[in-house]
């Protein structure tokens, strides 16, 4: 099976630990993994700004970049629901203007076989248990893409119970959003905080020591109140703690 990693211009920035952590998790597997260099932003920060036209060359670029791959995998459900559901509105735009030609068919080839890790994880390779070891109380945040556009449901919390020593803390109001939401928290920063604020509380209530999701995004942003407020939870990608074989093997985001 030949797999790309859709890294995400976000975790290639400013997190590429977690695009380490994913191939170890992949290869621990016996999986392959290839980085098509070519490969850059998939246009969800355009396309939810409304500047539709401009995701045309970066989804053009995504299917010739991950043309001919068996499965593309990314640590990010926010991205991965961008292309899933929105390349094809994309392509159908750019069909109907006469630009990239041919960009539908491209989309439709290239866009059913992106997954999340958990998705590939527990649906393609049938892997609950990756050989990971945490001994760590973790909480999980349900990213709201993952949740709700997605539809992954409890498969991250089935991979983090199978790691050995580590202990799930039910989070109260998982189902909340942590008020990120992209540019959302650009252009609506009072309201993102509050929602910050809550889901903050939320977390400290569990007690544990480890914040797990499987959007950076949203980590960084959980992870700055965080900050702020001088607590010692610790954020880690959900892939951080499934590619660890100790406690002590994790960097911090």
């Amino acid at each position: 099976m030949r797999v790309g990693l859709f890294i995400t211009c976000f975790n290639d920035t400013l997190f590429p630990q977690v695009g380490r952590a994913t191939v170890a998790v992949l290869e621990r597997q016996g999986v392959e993994v290839d980085l098509p260099l070519s490969q850059t932003c998939c246009g969800q920060m355009h396309f939810n700004s409304g500047y539709r036209d401009e995701c045309i060359p970066l989804v053009a670029r995504f299917t010739d970049a991950f043309a001919g791959y068996d499965a593309v995998v990314t640590p990010s459900p926010s991205c991965a629901s961008m292309v899933r559901h929105y390349h094809s509105t994309v392509a159908r735009l750019a069909e109907e203007r006469g630009r990239a030609r041919g960009l539908m068919d491209r989309v439709a080839q290239t866009g059913p076989r992106v997954y999340e890790l958990c998705e590939f994880l527990i649906d393609v390779l049938s892997v609950t248990d990756v050989g990971a070891s945490f001994h760590q109380k973790v909480t999980f945040h349900p990213t709201c893409h993952s949740r709700r556009l997605l539809g992954i449901g409890d498969r991250p919390e089935r991979l983090l119970r199978a790691v050995r020593g580590l202990e799930l803390v039910d989070l109260p109001r998982s189902e909340s959003c942590c008020g990120f939401g992209g540019t959302f928290a650009v252009k609506n920063p009072d309201t993102s905080t509050a929602m910050g604020d809550d889901k903050v509380h939320d977390i400290l209530d569990t007690g544990a020591p480890v914040l797990t999701a499987a959007d950076t995004s949203c980590l960084m942003h959980i992870g700055g109140q965080l900050s702020r407020l001088g607590a010692s939870v610790r954020v880690l990608h959900l892939a951080e703690i499934l590619a660890s074989s100790d406690a002590a093997a994790v960097v911090s985001t």
